[in-house]
């Protein structure tokens, strides 16, 4: 049978208690380490509920110190005291009140009935999340990671009258941290059943897709197409291309081809029941006559998807009843159709990409998704969501989302969705609090109703002991600085100003004390430390703002006194605790030869650089400077405070890298081995604590950033210039220095560039 087979039926329920079948008293499974029960199974039990008994046996043992023998029905003795793990005859004899045939996939049932413990659930994957159900809020154990968790100490076990059955509002749910993608069991243990976590059928399965998302080309490659077939890809601008496009999703032929791979790539693998047919990540959509007349009509790029995605699938139907066929309501299609409607069989997957995630989903700050999920409510049968819940521009770095994790769950469950892709920080394990958000989005994917507050101080309690007071008031104190700051908290934030040296100096205090809290205690010590690398990460990425702040202050300097020893360690740390990637992209060993840039001394002043020797020295003035985009981003203008009396002027009313600086073969040349690259810069800015702008080092053949920093207003304003240190790098062509304002004119009125200066390294 389909794993979506229960798709339906699970929507209908929520957590439930049935009703009792007669007064019942508490039982106890064991006393002073004995045991008067044993675990009965099914003799055909499937993989899963034979794995729940051994989980449950085990783990009771760790408990109580029992053995707790597991046996099939026909070995149990008459009057034995009985768990009874599966929907077995016997739990359906001692509970007919239940109706075993409806239960969902992931539904579950726990309950005593007079001196009998039941734990069963629907197949495949109930009744091991009934017993997890069981061992961790009756018995009271916790998995907080795969390697580290908490299992009391009870020799003596009593059960109090049970009678609970739940179904998750989820049916698919995962949480896209490397913690359950890595170790399949702890996924179990938290109920988590996405793509990415292998889970085996020992354990249940998982929801699998066929091609988990961006899948035009991967189905229709345009190597092998589109040379026959161009009309088969998008027209822009009157022309076909492939290059950040996407397909002509009213081609009656493409759609021909599109339906045979998919119905090839199915039965290949049919158990999976879910194959993608989305849209490629980027814009594009084809714009010939019948795309733009169909999307017009339909007021939304999701229009032609829509329509396509519906041939697809009825295809699908009729060779394959129970596999479903997803796409995506993403950027240009996140935008419902006026009329068009999904199929029975489609499964829409929104996305809340350009949302502000400090604030809840469905609040006035995200309106217009608040709207579209809302539209697509009233007309997607299967409805799921890509939620972002981490900073791909920074993965190690403070992200003040965590507020609206359980109301946005909420919104979710009550529009009727049925799968959540959280999508966290899976590249990296020392982000912020990644273990933390990691069990508490689990345990509200699968009870949203669920109060995060007391989940989050459960988390702290269980894993940071004694300084689980100094670790809610550090998180506390992130969430209110954003609070204190206009503006949306995209998952691309690289803005820390809004920690203040004042935020900064109370969270160091705080992380001191924590410290102090666990001292001579290894295991909560290294916890400690780890959930510190991001504060670390910011006082390095901000240390001369902070400095400088932290004086202007009065303020005794918070930060480490010595930035490249405190680096080195950043770095080492990461190293140990496998840190992996840095950005969306970015793997941490390269990130981490950036930040070694930014800490070779203090950057020199105006007057040093002007006295450095003319043959160590290559300074680029705005001539050389290019100037991309609209006319009004950028302009060369007379300042009289520039080297030669003009200077590249950027409004802040945009933040695009409107200035470049482009590393021509003829410079790459000229300047061999290693050059730092220092920026002359200043801006006018009426006040502010906030960062005045961006500049950083692109290399454009390998798409990547070298390096990027952001500049604090305090330092950059006024009219005089001073020294930007974008690092020491091996100069190759095809890489530009770029600098951009932040768009926030209501601070900076104007940023201005006026040279560019390349020194040797020796």
């Amino acid at each position: 049978m389909s794993i979506f087979s229960h798709l339906c039926i699970a929507v209908l329920f929520s957590i439930a208690a049935v009703a009792a079948m007669s007064p019942a008293s508490a039982i106890t499974l064991a006393k002073d380490g004995e045991t008067e029960y044993v675990i009965v199974i099914e003799a055909d039990a499937i993989p899963a509920e034979k794995t729940a008994a051994r989980e449950l046996a085990g783990t009771l043992k760790q408990v109580t110190g029992a053995e707790f023998a597991v046996v099939s029905e026909r070995q149990a003795a008459p009057g034995t005291r009985q768990i009874l793990v599966g929907p077995s005859n016997r739990a359906r004899s001692v509970a007919p009140d239940v109706n075993w045939g409806s239960l969902a996939a992931d539904e579950t049932v726990v309950r005593t009935a007079g001196n009998t413990l039941i734990l069963a659930g629907g197949r495949p994957r109930g009744t091991l999340y009934a017993v997890y159900t069981f061992l961790e809020d009756t018995a009271g154990c916790r998995w907080w990671t795969p390697t580290e968790s908490t299992i009391p100490n009870k020799p003596t076990l009593s059960v109090p009258p049970l009678n609970i059955r739940h179904a998750p509002k989820f049916v698919s749910r995962e949480a896209f941290y490397r913690f359950p993608i890595e170790d399949p069991i702890f996924a179990s243990r938290l109920k988590l059943n996405g793509h990415f976590s292998p889970i085996t059928e020992e354990y249940g399965g998982h929801m699998g897709f066929i091609g988990f998302v961006h899948t035009f080309y991967a189905w229709v490659p345009p190597d092998k197409h589109f040379a026959a077939h161009p009309e088969w890809f998008s027209l822009i601008n009157g022309k076909r291309t492939t290059q950040h496009a996407q397909l002509c999703l009213t081609n009656p032929e493409l759609l021909k081809e599109m339906t045979r791979v998919v119905l090839e790539k199915i039965g290949e693998n049919p158990s999976l029941g879910l194959i993608s047919v989305s849209q490629n990540d980027c814009h594009n959509p084809c714009q010939c006559d019948k795309c733009r007349a169909l999307a017009e009509a339909e007021g939304s790029e999701a229009g032609p998807l829509i329509a396509f995605v519906n041939a697809v699938a009825e295809e699908v139907e009729k060779k394959y009843p129970n596999v479903l066929v997803e796409t995506l309501a993403y950027q240009y299609t996140r935008k419902p159709p006026k009329t068009l409607k999904p199929r029975k069989n489609v499964v829409v997957r929104l996305c809340s990409i350009e949302c502000d995630f400090s604030q809840p989903l469905n609040s006035d700050a995200n309106a217009t998704f608040r709207d579209d999920i809302l539209g697509w409510k009233a007309i997607a049968p299967n409805l799921f969501i890509w939620n972002y819940v981490t900073d791909f521009a920074a993965y190690i770095q403070p992200h003040p989302n965590m507020a609206a994790l359980a109301p946005d769950l909420r919104f979710f469950a009550d529009s009727n969705v049925i799968g959540v892709f959280e999508q966290g920080d899976c590249f990296t394990t020392v982000g912020d609090f990644v273990r933390l958000r990691n069990w508490v989005i689990a345990h509200l994917l699968w009870d949203p109703s669920r109060d995060q507050n007391a989940l989050v101080r459960e988390f702290a309690a269980g894993y940071y002991g004694p300084a689980a007071k100094q670790m809610l008031s550090y998180l506390r104190l992130v969430e209110n600085a954003w609070m204190r700051k206009p503006g949306r908290l995209s998952c691309y934030n690289t803005d820390l100003t809004f920690l203040t040296i004042h935020d900064m100096t109370e969270a160091a205090r705080l992380f001191d004390e924590a410290a102090r809290a666990v001292k001579g205690q290894p295991a909560l010590e290294e916890r400690i430390r780890r959930e510190r690398l991001p504060l670390d990460h910011v006082w390095l990425l901000r240390y001369e703002d902070l400095k400088h702040a932290a004086k202007d202050s009065g303020i005794a300097f918070a930060g480490p006194s010595d930035p490249r020893a405190a680096c080195e360690e950043f770095i080492a740390l990461c190293e140990k605790w496998d840190a992996r990637h840095a950005t969306e992209g970015l793997p941490f060993a390269p990130y981490a030869a950036q930040l070694r840039g930014r800490f070779r001394g203090p950057a020199p002043s105006v007057e040093e650089l002007s006295a450095l020797p003319k043959a160590d020295v290559i300074e680029l003035q705005q001539d050389a400077f290019h100037l991309p985009g609209q006319a009004d981003w950028a302009g060369i203008v007379d300042d009289p405070g520039a080297s030669d009396g003009k200077a590249a002027r950027m409004p802040a009313n945009h933040a695009q890298w409107a200035v470049q600086l482009a590393i021509t073969e003829e410079l790459a040349n000229a300047a061999r081995g290693e050059w730092a690259i220092y920026l002359v810069v200043r801006c006018d800015a009426t006040a502010g604590d906030g960062n005045a702008f961006d500049f950083g080092v692109f290399n454009d053949k390998a798409k990547t950033e070298v390096i990027r920093g952001t500049a604090a207003i305090g330092r950059m304003r006024g009219p005089e210039y001073k020294v930007l240190d974008a690092g020491a790098h091996k100069l190759r062509a095809g890489m530009y220095v770029w600098v951009a304002p932040r768009a926030n004119a209501s601070e900076v009125q104007a940023v201005y560039v006026d040279r560019i200066v390349l020194v040797r390294q020796k």
